[in-house]
């Protein structure tokens, strides 16, 4: 994971998104990388807004002498099983076929499975005046409910899902629905989330902050929220060594920031390899103000919060801000593609070296507890598989093994986990738990832990999906707990693999000290280098210790997936392929 604590002369420049690294498609430049300087400061990746619309067909009539009057009101579902409201939608009178005109904003997270939950009720006349947020649901007759995760909807070609209505009873009981109508919920994706705009900043007059030397600046733009916290969206590259930078093109898309009118910091710093980066100043503006700035051509002054007695104030510096390009455009995004018909395809490879310990003993990492509690290898394959398992629509997964020997058989380091000779797939999640569970009674655990073979198998079957213009993009999730062996041949395996559809995802379980696997998330700028000298198109690959997040609230597939639609649109737009209608 990366850090700013680099030196000059390679990743500490990249490490605030310097040079190449900005680059990432034709024609439209982004940001690409988001490092430990963001991420400090409260950086949590880009979320969708999704606006939720709603329609039944043959509801249960309630009424004696009219219709039902029904709404709808729906939840999300926590992992704990607890229900949240969300919202209500207006009621409709005298309808069994009803079309609510209230929408309802969600927030799509790629790396988290959002279940909602969604109750229709018919309610009564004499409540027909009462706020829909202030009517009693008890009150109210239950006409059905039915369930779904938010990407259920999402990977829908047409974004749309009709779900059966059950009662109560069969909802909880998982019986069979007895028809007492349907429920379609439709997600449009909100235009906010697709309109970029790109923006050319630059400096005059940069004061000097290092002692034999110009400055060296960056800029970083926060949006403020509520509580009147700056949380950093988006970076420039470092300028060395310049008094009057101009820096690569800057994208925002409008629902990252809240508005064209909600407030932005932009802060200039002056970059220093230890990671103290000195604030050299500062100016509050929003995105309408830059293109307001950029149409007049005038420039803005920083200025630099001072302490004078016990207050702040703001001094007002030589220092200015100029926006030489301010433009807007529509681009594809992450759903677009989903949408599309492209699919996300999870494989599999999991760790057998000796170094896990015997399975059959309580403290081994491979040890599966009588009473169903997963061990750490069954944590991360349910985590990653339960969100992407939604992308993929026949759920055969590719699974292998590494580091074993298999019954009378020389150790292998990559072989097939449900034992077949020639096939890797298998059917669902739990097709892969069961084949794990299986190679454990029938392999021998070994070593050494090399990691290029199941890289180079998952780089075959995307490059054959590739070569056959199938619209497919691959995650491999590799488990392990050992330090690599073969980190050469990996670093070789990943530059070539760079070129393909395919995001690595590594899981260190156990006390191992990985940080050779850090070597291989380049989350530092520093792209990986082959024997050959041949550095990586892009970063692929996101490593996650396992003891880092199995005591926290955060869930090991949210720390892995967070960067995964961004390596799959930079995949997609540097090769300029656009989503099928």
């Amino acid at each position: 994971m990366g850090n700013c604590c680099s030196d000059n002369n390679g990743g500490g420049w990249s490490a605030v998104g310097g040079s190449h690294n900005n680059i990432l498609t034709t024609g439209a430049t982004v940001n690409e990388t988001v490092d430990f300087f963001l991420k400090s400061r409260g950086y949590q990746g880009l979320f969708a807004q999704i606006e939720l619309s709603f329609s039944a067909t043959n509801l249960r009539d309630r009424d004696v002498l009219s219709k039902s009057d029904p709404m709808v009101v729906f939840y999300s579902k926590g992992r704990d099983g607890k229900l949240e409201e969300l919202g209500r939608t207006e009621v409709v009178l005298n309808s069994l076929n009803p079309v609510w005109i209230t929408k309802y904003v969600i927030t799509y997270q790629f790396e988290v499975v959002q279940n909602l939950v969604f109750h229709v009720y018919d309610v009564d006349t004499q409540f027909h005046n009462v706020p829909v947020k202030m009517l009693k649901l008890d009150e109210q007759q239950f006409l059905g409910e039915s369930s779904c995760a938010l990407s259920q909807i999402v990977t829908k070609p047409t974004r749309t899902l009709t779900l059966s209505l059950v009662s109560r009873e069969e909802f909880n009981q998982m019986d069979r629905p007895q028809g007492i109508g349907e429920l379609t919920v439709h997600a449009e994706e909100c235009i906010g989330s697709k309109t970029m705009t790109e923006m050319i900043l630059r400096c005059s007059d940069i004061e000097y902050k290092d002692l034999f030397s110009k400055s060296d600046p960056f800029l970083v733009i926060s949006k403020i929220v509520e509580s009147g916290d700056p949380i950093p969206v988006c970076k420039t590259e470092v300028k060395k060594n310049d008094l009057n930078p101009t820096w690569k093109p800057l994208c925002l898309n409008i629902q990252q920031v809240g508005s064209k009118d909600s407030p932005l910091l932009i802060q200039c710093f002056n970059f220093n390899s230890n990671g103290r980066h000195d604030l050299i100043g500062e100016v509050q503006k929003s995105l309408g103000d830059l293109e307001k700035l950029q149409h007049n051509e005038h420039g803005e002054n920083l200025f630099l919060p001072t302490v004078v007695g016990h207050s702040y104030q703001n001094k007002v510096l030589k220092s200015r801000l100029f926006v030489d390009k301010f433009s807007e455009s529509v681009q594809n995004t992450f759903l677009d593609y989903i949408a599309g018909g492209c699919e996300l395809n999870f494989m599999v490879a999991i760790d057998f070296t000796a170094s896990n310990g015997n399975s059959r003993l309580p403290d081994s990492l491979h040890y599966i507890d009588p009473s169903g509690r997963p061990n750490a290898y069954q944590k991360a394959i349910l985590e990653v598989g339960e969100v992407l398992q939604f992308y993929d629509t026949d759920k055969r997964f590719p699974a292998w093994g590494f580091g074993a020997r298999p019954i009378d058989g020389p150790v292998s380091h990559c072989f097939n986990l449900n034992g077949s000779n020639y096939q890797c797939e298998v059917e669902g999640i739990q097709g892969i738990m069961t084949a794990y569970a299986s190679a454990l009674r029938n392999v021998s655990l070994a070593g050494p832990t090399l990691f290029g073979p199941v890289i180079s198998n998952a780089a075959i079957i995307a490059s054959q999906a590739l070569a056959s213009n199938q619209q497919k993009y691959f995650i491999l999730l590799i488990i392990t707990d050992g330090v690599i062996t073969d980190l050469q041949e990996t670093k070789d395996a990943l530059v070539k693999a760079s070129d393909l559809p395919l995001s690595i995802l590594i899981v260190g379980v156990g006390g191992a000290d990985f940080k050779e696997m850090e070597v291989l998330d380049a989350d530092k700028g520093e792209r990986l280098e082959s024997t050959a000298g041949r550095i990586a198109s892009r970063d692929i690959v996101q490593f996650v210790p396992f003891r880092d997040v199995q005591n926290g609230e955060i869930l090991i597939v949210q720390s892995l997936l967070a960067e995964l639609p961004l390596q799959f649109l930079t995949y997609m737009r540097q090769r300029n392929i656009h989503p099928q209608n």
